[in-house]
This record gives C-alpha cells, sequence and structure tokens, in this order.
C-alpha cells in the first residue's frame, strides 16, 4: 500500500505542471460551446471508460442536455464493461465514429490515450482536424504522435507505473484528474454553478431533491421552508427559484434573464440589478 500510494502521490504534480494546457483546453471548449458546439471524448480502454464516466456525470451535475459532452469508446457499449480485442487498433473506425456523431467545425475533440500511440484515437484526430474542430489530446507520453498531432496536448509526465505497462494506474489517475478539470471548468465558465454550488444539478431523486433545497437555502440565503415553496413554485427548476429570489422577480421575468443570460446564474443575476434599481427609484417618486 506504501508503494502505491507513494507512486499516486507524483500523480497530482505531474498534472500541476499542465495547468497551463489545461487552461487553453478549457478556453477551446468553451468556444466550442458558445458557438452551438458539442465536446467529443475518444479514448479506447481504460480512457475510453474514464471518458464516459466523466460525460455521462455531466447531465445530473451539470444539467447538460446529453449531446453536449460525449464519449466515444473504441468498440462500443460493450467495451465498457469488457475488453474488446483489436479495438483500438483501427484508425478507420475512430474517423468512422466521429463521422457517424456528425462531427463539425465548431465542435471539439479530446483524444485520450496513454501511449498517445493509439491508432484509434489518431484516426480520430485526424478526422477531427480534416472537419476543422479543435483537437485536444490527453497522453502520457508528451513525445507520442498523439501529443504533435493535437493542437493543444496535455501530457502529464506520470513516470514507469508500479506494475509496469499498467496505465488503469498512474496515468489513468492523471486522465481522470484532467477529464474533471476541462468538464468543471468548462461548466463553470459557462455559468451552470453559481458559487461552489451545483445549481443546475437535476433532482432525479429525494436525496438529490434535499440537497436542491439546502443549495437553494444556501444561495438565497432563505429559510427552508421559503426555499421549499419557491421550488414547488417553479417545478424544482433550482436556477429559476434562485434568480427569482435573489432579485425579487417573478417566474416570467426570472425565465426571461436566464434565457438572455444563455442559462447563466451569475449574469442573470447581474442583468437583474440595473432593473431592481430602476424599480425603486420608480417607487420613492
Amino acid at each position: 500500500m506504501r508503494i502505491l500510494n507513494r507512486e499516486d502521490a507524483h500523480v497530482a504534480s505531474a498534472v500541476r505542471r499542465e495547468l497551463p494546457k489545461i487552461a487553453r483546453a478549457v478556453d477551446a471548449i468553451v468556444d466550442a460551446f458558445r458557438k452551438g458546439g458539442r465536446l467529443f471524448y475518444l479514448g479506447a480502454g481504460t480512457s475510453g471508460r474514464l471518458a464516459v464516466l466523466d460525460a455521462a456525470e455531466c447531465p445530473p451535475t451539470f444539467g447538460t442536455p446529453p449531446s453536449m459532452v460525449q464519449a466515444i469508446i473504441a468498440g462500443g457499449k460493450r467495451a465498457m464493461l469488457h475488453a474488446v480485442e483489436g479495438a483500438e487498433d483501427s484508425a478507420a473506425n475512430g474517423a468512422r465514429d466521429l463521422a457517424k456523431a456528425r462531427l463539425t467545425r465548431r465542435d471539439v475533440v479530446v483524444g485520450i490515450a496513454a501511449s498517445g500511440t493509439t491508432p484509434y484515437v489518431l484516426g480520430g484526430l485526424k478526422f477531427a482536424r480534416k472537419r476543422g474542430a479543435a483537437t485536444i489530446g490527453l497522453t502520457s507520453n508528451p513525445d507520442s504522435p498523439l501529443a504533435r498531432q493535437a493542437q493543444i496536448a496535455i501530457a502529464p509526465r506520470t513516470g514507469p507505473e508500479a506494475i509496469a505497462g499498467s496505465t488503469r494506474m498512474k496515468a489513468g489517475t492523471a486522465q481522470k484528474m484532467v477529464l474533471n478539470m476541462l468538464s468543471t471548468a468548462s461548466m463553470v465558465r459557462l455559468g451552470r454553478v453559481y458559487e461552489n454550488r451545483m445549481i443546475y444539478l437535476i433532482a432525479t431523486n429525494e436525496k438529490l431533491r434535499r440537497r436542491s433545497a439546502w443549495i437553494l437555502e444556501e444561495t438565497a440565503g432563505v429559510n427552508a421552508s421559503t426555499a421549499a415553496h419557491a421550488l414547488r413554485q417553479t417545478g424544482h427548476d433550482l436556477p429559476l427559484a434562485l434568480v427569482m429570489l435573489k432579485t425579487g422577480s417573478g417566474a416570467a421575468e426570472a425565465r426571461q434573464l436566464l434565457r438572455e443570460s444563455g442559462g447563466n446564474v451569475r449574469q442573470a443575476l447581474e442583468a437583474a440589478r440595473p432593473r431592481g434599481a430602476n424599480s425603486r427609484r420608480r417607487r420613492k417618486k
């Protein structure tokens, strides 16, 4: 356990050295989203499974449509639970799978491969560049074809694995950390988070309904009864309830503020301030 833990301790510092490149990648992803584009993760084996995990968690955490962040894994759904031998060896399949997803120049593709040599990922990235999409490479090998081919290369040097060649270990941990940062920071930039709260979480069960109420109490500074009433009033639309409580506006006005801000809660609240000031001046007159 000490040996494995000592090796894992190197991962965070390796990722830290890549922060400037991760920030550039976030800029590219946010730019794509603002133009109506999508984020595609492309990987095989462990890399593909980690990609699927990150993409699957975006809708419940940030309230995004499933099409906004998508993961494509070599071998398809079967590869999530079983090793699909040879699936990663076809560059043509990487290109084919992105073509089936109707990739456009507005989209961004993150190719993920610890070695940086996986044909499936390289084929997909080559296709993405032909389509004019932004390309990002996530690898543990900065001298690899993937790092050279991507417009932005994120390459944490995690070093030899405790079990030689088992890139599900340190390399996989680094990939998980970077994917968390890419999706989370992009959603923060889009206003899908307010302060450090999951303001767009989808309350699909009792636990999440309680969490929604708690978040609304904390962010709006109201008691439990007021928060519960606002959530019932809005059909458990947490962003809408927050804007209503913070601005004192009705549902229609709050919904318009959110629509005009593209769903960015902070911008919606900032836009409401001048309106609130004008209303107060009118009342004084």
